[in-house]
C-alpha cells in the first residue's frame, strides 16, 4: 500500500470514528492538540487500523506516536 492510500485510509478511519472534518486532518496535525483524541482514542484507533491491515499494532509502539505522519510511518513499518 502506498503512502498515499495509507494516508486515505486514516483519513477514513479518523472522520468515521472520531466525526472529525476531512480537512482538519493533516500530516503534521498532533492527534491530540489539534484533533482533540485522547488516550482512549489512541487505543480505538490502534484496533481500527488492525482491522484494517490486518496487522496487530502493540499499544506501546504508539506512546511515541503524535502527529497523523507518525501514525502513517508506524503502519508503513509494520506493512514492511
Amino acid at each position: 500500500m502506498n503512502d498515499e492510500k495509507l494516508f486515505l485510509m486514516l483519513k477514513e478511519i479518523l472522520v468515521e470514528t472520531f466525526e472529525l472534518e476531512e480537512d482538519e486532518i493533516k500530516l503534521e496535525s498532533n492527534l491530540y492538540e489539534d484533533l482533540d483524541l485522547d488516550s482512549i482514542d489512541a487505543v480505538d484507533l490502534v484496533v481500527k487500523l488492525r482491522e484494517q491491515t490486518g496487522k496487530k499494532i502493540e499499544p506501546g509502539d504508539f506512546k511515541l506516536v503524535r502527529t497523523v505522519q507518525d501514525v502513517l510511518n508506524a503502519i508503513k513499518k509494520l506493512l514492511d
